[in-house]
């Protein structure tokens, strides 16, 4: 496959000392927005596809067929701004994860991002994730460097070990996902800018870090990721969160009915159904239970 501008871009960015920083888009409107801002990239964040495309918490429940077609939408705006896609945990088995990399390759996006939670994913600043094993990752990350035809196109390797498993392990796991060959490391939410210090130290580079409004990782500023050595910073909720903001504001105007605002990433999926849905998840998960000790019994 012949290489796109923006993947060429991205991949040049990559190699120099400066720091990427990328808003994060999630429809045609956004994207628009980002490209007139003249942003350097933009970042297709799954949690507002979910959310503002949607109306569904961060939980896995969008698909891979769902976050391809926006993927389109999002580039075809951006022109030549590279796009880096979050594509969750790639949405199945290594053949899965082959056909996602085609259809996002297909989509024109710069870098596609896959990370080691078990399926269904939930948002990285939410409690109680659930990992795979480092090893079947690694697997996902083989099916994705072979499915790539342009060899621009960056593969994104993410870590959510530090909530469960914590941040020794989170580095253990981003630097065999280096190995593996993934161009980027991602380590998923650190707590403190110590741990953030820790990662850019002993982590192998290229890194991106995730700054989330209201999330588990504190706001280092462009300047102090850039002396630390990070390649790109992602915002994610920059744009959705202020949108929301404004939203709010408007309908309290227009209604005289206050909706409390969201404070961090647990409050704004409420709005969308967060504790609904998972009730519906812990609902069947007993049923499943009680079914698998009946068959046994």
């Amino acid at each position: 496959m012949v290489t796109t501008t923006a993947r060429a871009a991205l991949r040049a960015r990559l190699r120099s000392t400066g720091l990427t920083v990328a808003p994060g888009v999630y429809d045609g409107l956004t994207a628009n927005l980002a490209r007139r801002a003249g942003v350097d990239a933009a970042y297709l964040t799954g949690a507002g596809v979910a959310a503002a495309g949607f109306g569904l918490p961060d939980i896995g429940l969008i698909t891979q067929t769902e976050m391809a077609e926006r993927a389109r939408v999002v580039t075809s705006a951006l022109g030549d701004v590279p796009l880096i896609a979050d594509a969750d945990t790639g949405y199945g088995a290594p053949i899965n994860v082959i056909r996602t990399i085609r259809q996002f390759e297909a989509a024109g996006i710069a870098a596609i991002q896959l990370e080691d939670q078990a399926f269904p994913k939930r948002c990285g600043h939410l409690p109680d994730k659930e990992l795979i094993s480092a090893d079947e990752f690694c697997r996902t990350l083989s099916a994705a460097l072979d499915a790539r035809e342009d060899e621009n196109l960056l593969i994104v390797a993410r870590t959510d070990a530090r909530g469960p498993l914590g941040l020794d392990e989170a580095i253990r796991r981003a630097n065999k996902y280096a190995a593996e060959g993934a161009d980027v490391m991602f380590v998923e939410s650190p707590h403190t800018s110590r741990e953030i210090e820790r990662i850019a130290a002993e982590v192998r580079r290229p890194l991106l870090l995730n700054l989330v409004i209201g999330g588990l990782t504190p706001q280092l500023s462009t300047e102090r990721l850039t002396d630390l050595g990070f390649s790109i910073a992602i915002h994610p909720s920059a744009l959705l969160l202020n949108s929301t903001l404004g939203a709010l504001r408007a309908l309290s105007e227009l209604t005289g009915t206050h909706l409390e605002p969201p404070r961090n990433p647990e409050q704004f999926f409420d709005l969308v159904g967060r504790d609904e849905w998972f009730a519906l998840g812990e609902k069947h998960r007993a049923v499943d239970t009680a079914t698998a000790v009946e068959t046994s019994s």
